[in-house]
């Protein structure tokens, strides 16, 4: 039986796809390169502000600059964190019953843990026993490390524990932490990335992770 899921953010959770859309832009504008769309951010997501800046700044930008747009994304996209972002339809009836069901929940991500905590916090309450991003200390996903670290702090052996994304990085992360991996269709990534990435299980609709407990 499981007791335990362990959740990804962005694409997963919460639609944060418009406020990390603008808040790239502006990191664009402020140097007079070009600006891109959401659909080109959302290919660009799933590995962290640094990729995401690396990936959107033009090709052969030096590392100065580049390093001076990651400083200056993180800084406006905590000021503007919660200005499009909300919670994919059903999520919030999702973990209502996975609290009533008493499941233990948990986040890891490779969104800012600042950006990431005060995201939960604001958005679900005190529903997660634990929400692990990027410190700057651990390795970011697809490394297992803070998977490991959610399961130590929530209690889980890993027997009992899945976990659940959106994409290609998430399967990976799952499958390197010894987990099932849950892949959703809402988010950034399709249905050819997850299966292409080894998901165990796909859903298009929060709902349905209820039936695989």
């Amino acid at each position: 039986m499981i007791d335990t899921i362990i959740f990804d953010l962005d694409g997963t959770l919460l639609d944060t796809l418009g406020d990390l859309t603008d808040s790239v832009n502006y990191v664009m504008r402020l140097h007079s390169f070009p600006e891109h769309t959401p659909a080109q951010i959302r290919s660009f997501v799933g590995n962290g502000i640094p990729t995401l800046i690396k990936r959107s700044v033009p090709l052969g930008t030096d590392e100065k600059t580049t390093e001076i747009c990651i400083t200056e994304m993180r800084k406006y996209y905590k000021e503007h964190a919660q200005i499009k972002t909300k919670p994919y339809d059903g999520v919030s009836e999702l973990l209502n019953i996975l609290k009533d069901k008493r499941i233990k929940t948990a986040v890891v991500t490779n969104k800012a843990q600042d950006a990431a905590k005060i995201l939960c916090d604001n958005i679900f309450g005190n529903v997660f026993t634990a929400v692990i991003g990027d410190d700057g200390k651990n390795k970011l996903k697809p490394a297992p490390d803070n998977v490991f670290r959610a399961m130590k702090i929530v209690g889980s052996d890993g027997k009992n524990t899945l976990y659940v994304g959106d994409s290609d990085v998430d399967m990976q992360t799952a499958h390197r932490a010894s987990l099932p991996a849950v892949g959703v269709l809402w988010g950034f990534r399709d249905r050819a990335a997850l299966e292409n990435s080894g998901a165990e299980y796909i859903i298009s609709n929060p709902s349905e992770l209820i039936g695989l407990l």
